[in-house]
């Protein structure tokens, strides 16, 4: 074996330009797939943004202006959901998980000794951050079960609120902050990077706290519904806008009056298009791949023409043909796996060094995030590699095997 990769090593090295420039087929056809696939998944992390940190089987519904006249309704009147809708939604479908509301109110002044800001407040319920729940918490805890059944004044804030009225992050959790000239005791820190980052510029309270010291009506902006692990989500958005038409008298034809958006078809529409990227990708990458595999081919049928007569005196001296095969296949492997190897890590690192300066510098583009690839992939690419490699290298490698040693010994 030993033996056998210094002679490997040794062909390898009588040749060096032709090695790099063989190798560089390799290595920029690797190194461009990479590249491809790890900007194809910057994109889909891009487009997943959009969905937030909310769960991508979560179902929303809001109300808004008719625009049919129905049972009564007539045409602009605003339609507005409550608690008690929420409450029924829960009662009638059994597959529903979890359901919350929520009510905003934005540019309210948020201050702390001498610092102030104008912040969007957000009263939440009970199962809020069951649907939210991919929300990163940097310091603190969520609200909790006594904090809504005492309508405590707790207050969860964005990362951009801590700085502003703190300073840092650190300094936020335990501290009052004053909401409309009320005190507030601050529980927790989040980041959010939904909305380009603007969904960060938020307070949480409690619903029941919200509704006591912003807004005493029984409204809700907006109401999630989560549905069961097995359930069929697009069936229940169906019968719950049903029912929330049927309670509100709003047309069943009419799609102002009550709207709603499912984020787990939407994802089922984003992965179709994403698939169909990936395998242009694949499709593009594999081609240049392909074309550095023929060099490496096209190259081995020299290096065997060129080594015709010492093969002839190897098969003189006893030299099996599977010796000759499997020589001049490690040659080609050792060619492509070090060449594929390099694209791969320097591939890699761009990548890498390309998401650590997008977070360094805080830049946030709606449609590019996180550019990354998958530990999968990179082993496909590899035993991809590996493979292709083994096959340039077998076509010359058993021509040469089929050689007579008499036939050898006569090549100039």
């Amino acid at each position: 074996m030993l033996d056998g990769l210094q002679e490997i090593l040794f062909s390898l090295r009588q040749n060096k330009l032709r090695t790099v420039i063989t190798g560089f087929g390799v290595f920029w056809g690797i190194f461009m797939l990479i590249l491809m696939l790890g900007s194809g998944q910057g994109m889909r992390n891009g487009a997943e943004q959009g969905f937030g940190n909310i769960s991508t089987d979560t179902i929303s519904f809001n109300g808004g202006i008719t625009k049919l006249a129905y049972a009564g309704t007539k045409i602009g009147s605003s339609i507005k959901m409550t608690q008690d809708d929420a409450q029924v939604i829960k009662n009638t479908f059994s597959s529903i998980r979890y359901t919350a509301t929520e009510n905003t109110t934005s540019n309210v002044l948020v201050t702390r000794d001498k610092n102030s800001g104008n912040f969007q407040v957000v009263g939440v319920d009970k199962e809020y951050f069951l649907i939210k729940e991919k929300l990163p918490f940097l310091a603190g805890r969520k609200l909790n079960e006594l904090d809504h059944d005492e309508t405590r004044k707790a207050a969860i804030i964005g990362k951009p609120v801590a700085e502003r009225l703190f300073g840092s992050v650190n300094n936020a959790p335990g501290n009052d902050i004053k909401l409309n000239d009320i005190y507030f005791k601050v529980i927790a820190v989040f980041d959010d990077d939904d909305n380009m980052g603007m969904a960060a510029n938020r307070v949480y309270i409690p619903l029941t706290t919200y509704k006591a010291v912003f807004r005493y009506d029984a409204y809700v902006d907006t109401l999630f519904v989560r549905p069961q692990p097995n359930a069929d989500g697009i069936v229940l958005e169906e019968k719950i806008l049903k029912l929330l038409k049927e309670r509100h008298r709003v047309s069943p034809d009419d799609n102002r009056g009550i709207s709603s958006f499912n984020r787990a078809k939407n994802l089922e529409g984003l992965n179709k298009v994403f698939f169909g990227i990936n395998v242009l990708i694949w499709f593009v990458g594999i081609g240049t791949l392909m074309a550095g595999i023929v060099g490496v081919s096209n190259i081995m049928i020299i290096t065997v023409k060129e080594r015709t007569r010492e093969i002839g005196i190897r098969k003189a001296l006893g030299a099996t043909p599977t010796s000759i095969v499997t020589t001049l296949i490690m040659e080609s492997i050792l060619v492509t796996t070090i060449a594929g190897y390099l694209g791969l890590v320097i591939g890699v690192g761009l990548l890498e060094l390309v998401s650590f300066g997008l977070e360094q510098s805080g830049a946030k583009m709606m449609f590019f995030k996180r550019p990354e690839i998958d530990f999968h992939l990179a082993t496909t690419a590899i035993i991809i590699l590996v493979s292709v490699g083994a096959v340039a290298g077998f076509i010359p490698a058993s021509r040469a095997a089929r050689v007579s040693p008499i036939e050898a010994m006569k090549q100039d």
